[in-house]
């Protein structure tokens, strides 16, 4: 997949608050983000918002940083390495948000969730990512194609159900290779690859990690009492949420039905080692009386019956054999084979 035109350097908007909105320089962002007047920036402005989002090393968000216009706390969540999902309050309106998305980049793994930062208040929203967000991509494109949103809120809702848009798919992925593993199970035709399985395993346990504080991050940000969400940006993001936690409930039921066919694996094994030890044991049992007739008539001592009868290796070798046929009658009337 493509990336948009300058993404790796960060783009901006400003949107209208009407549904229009123009994309503009990084620079200007910038420069809306230092004219805002702080401690009013809770309060909704004539002239929408503007959306800055950029790399974390870009020259945008040097540029940002360099400006002092965004506290410093905030900068040092927004550029933190590692991050999870969650909401917090900064002020009486601004919004520090943290969100996890699919890896749907080629070549990576789609467990290796890519987080996305917000710094929003009722004028700006200051995005920052470490690796691109394939969601982000698809919002960025649906923008530049005239779907603008409103308010801070319409945008971050829009957000966040496509990155559930891009989840789905992968965690149905799970769901039908735990499909097919359990039906080879059943059939019990073949056994299913245990590397197989423990991959699968690992990749549901690796989404579960953030799926649950992801849908507790948008539920906070549903209910906090801003005034720039509207309640359409809250239904929005109730039905994100919703979808999180049925993704969340599948991934568990992944999860389990892999421990189900993983246990099963174990039993299939124990069972043909059973088996196995079985058959040893009835060989051994039988081969222990002959060995032991063998072994005495061995014996380099006087006195061996038919030490010199021309029939009595052959009546020995028919002895045994009848001894063999005996025991396997006898494992066999006693349900041992």
């Amino acid at each position: 997949m493509d990336q948009p035109e300058n993404f790796t350097q960060g783009f901006a908007f400003h949107f209208d608050g009407k549904g229009g909105g123009v994309e503009i320089p990084p620079s200007l962002a910038i420069e809306h983000f230092a004219s805002a007047d702080q401690p009013q920036r809770g309060k909704r402005k004539p002239g929408g918002f503007v959306w800055l989002h950029c790399q974390r090393d870009s020259e945008p968000a040097i540029a940002l940083t360099a400006s002092g216009t965004v506290d410093a706390l905030v900068l040092d969540t927004l550029f933190a390495d590692e991050t999870r999902p969650r909401t917090s309050m900064q002020g009486e309106d601004g919004i520090l948000l943290n969100l996890r998305g699919v890896n749907l980049n080629p070549g990576s793994e789609p467990e290796d969730m890519i987080s996305v930062r917000f710094w929003m208040t009722a004028n700006t929203v200051l995005g920052i990512w470490v690796r691109p967000l394939v969601a982000t991509r698809e919002l960025v494109s649906a923008i530049r194609k005239g779907h603008c949103p409103s308010t801070p809120g319409e945008l971050i809702a829009r957000l966040a159900l496509r990155i559930a848009d891009n989840m789905e798919p992968v965690i149905a992925d799970l769901s039908e290779r735990i499909d097919a593993l359990e039906l080879v199970s059943v059939n019990g035709s073949t056994v299913p690859h245990r590397r197989e399985l423990a991959e699968l395993r690992r990749s549901s346990i690796a989404l579960r990690r953030f799926m649950s504080p992801q849908r507790d991050a948008l539920t906070t940000l549903e209910i906090e009492d801003l005034t720039w969400m509207q309640e359409r940006d809250r239904s929005r993001l109730r039905e994100a949420s919703d979808r999180i936690l049925r993704m969340n409930e599948e991934l568990e039921m992944v999860r389990e039905r892999a421990s189900v066919v993983h246990d099963e694996i174990m039993d299939a094994r124990a069972e043909r080692m059973n088996r196995q030890m079985v058959v040893l044991s009835v060989v051994a049992a039988v081969f222990l009386p002959l060995s032991l007739l063998a072994g005495m008539l061995g014996m380099n001592v006087g006195g061996i019956p038919g030490l010199n009868d021309p029939h009595a290796f052959l009546v020995i070798s028919i002895s045994m054999l009848v001894i063999a046929a005996l025991l396997g009658l006898a494992f066999r009337w006693f349900r041992v084979i």
